[in-house]
């Protein structure tokens, strides 16, 4: 079984970080695909796998169980998500005291989304409204954990501007984060100006980029309508001309992919975060594709 560190130890190795994320499934046979997934992973040695926490809490006993199964079946260094949405200050409490009885030791400390069908966020009558205030309650009472947060290369939604939202990030991370995790982007532009402005904000601990290969022109504009992150023109054109051929597609986003990981790891990037969608398939293509240009993570 992996040894389930905090993420500090497995940054000061000096190594880049390879993570990838699954989501609770909402069946047991959308379970086992996890699973299976999971195992075909397992011999790329991710640093660590994150599962992701439903709007108001909906996944709640899913996420935790699941991520027990990941870290004790399968051998993963498991970082749960933990959202605000729904619950009191008492509930969140107790989630985290499950958490550090499970024995996890990072959490990625998110606000979260509106549950679906609102479109703006209400925070609990007694719980928190912003991202910042988790990290600062869970730091205050369980200050041994390692705790991520979100980064937004073309901004969150809700933001103002940029700076405005690099600004709020600055404060998540005086409460208490030790790294960022971006949402998805495919232009790396948009990562590289990113990282230097938060630097110019006094943010200094790693930004892990967070890359989705596209299987398909609609899914991919399916999930930036869900997080406000553009799509370039030449990927659209290269999806466009193969639409309808699945197994194509897959291979325009998975090329894709490849091309903003090499560029972003050859200038600095601290690693990789894949969304995977509970699939293998191509996070272990890519992973070979890195390692047969010569380029470890």
């Amino acid at each position: 079984m992996k040894q389930d560190l905090p993420l500090e130890k497995i940054l000061d190795q000096g190594k880049k970080i390879f993570s990838v994320e699954f989501f609770p499934p909402k069946s047991d046979a959308m379970g086992e695909q996890l699973i299976k997934a999971a195992e075909k992973i397992k011999p790329l040695n991710p640093d660590f796998v994150t599962i992701t926490y439903g709007a108001g809490g909906s996944t709640r006993q899913r996420t935790l169980d699941y991520a027990c199964k990941l870290k004790d079946e399968v051998g993963f260094s498991v970082m749960p998500h933990l959202t605000c949405v729904g619950h009191s200050k008492a509930e969140l409490l107790d989630i985290l005291k499950s958490f550090h009885d499970t024995g996890f030791k990072n959490i990625m400390a998110l606000r979260g989304d509106p549950p679906k069908g609102e479109t703006n966020f209400k925070p609990h009558p007694e719980g928190l409204a912003y991202a910042s205030e988790l990290v600062a309650l869970i730091k205050e009472n369980y200050p041994e954990f390692s705790l991520g947060v979100a980064g937004y290369p073309e901004k969150h939604m809700e933001a103002v501007d940029l700076q405005s939202d690099i600004s709020s990030l600055a404060h998540k991370v005086s409460q208490g984060a030790s790294f960022v995790t971006t949402q998805l982007f495919f232009d790396n532009q948009y990562y590289f100006k990113y990282v230097e402005l938060c630097k110019e904000a006094g943010i200094s601990i790693p930004i892990l980029p967070g890359i989705l290969p596209a299987l398909s022109l609609d899914q991919l504009r399916k999930f930036c309508s869900f997080g406000g992150s553009s799509i370039p023109a030449e990927l659209e054109s290269r999806l466009t001309a193969v639409a309808g051929n699945k197994e194509q597609e897959a291979e325009v986003g998975e090329t894709w992919a490849f091309e903003q990981i090499k560029e972003l790891l050859e200038r600095g990037a601290p690693g990789v975060h894949f969304y995977i969608l509970n699939r293998s398939k191509t996070v272990c293509s890519l992973m070979q594709r890195l390692k047969d240009s010569g380029i470890e993570i």
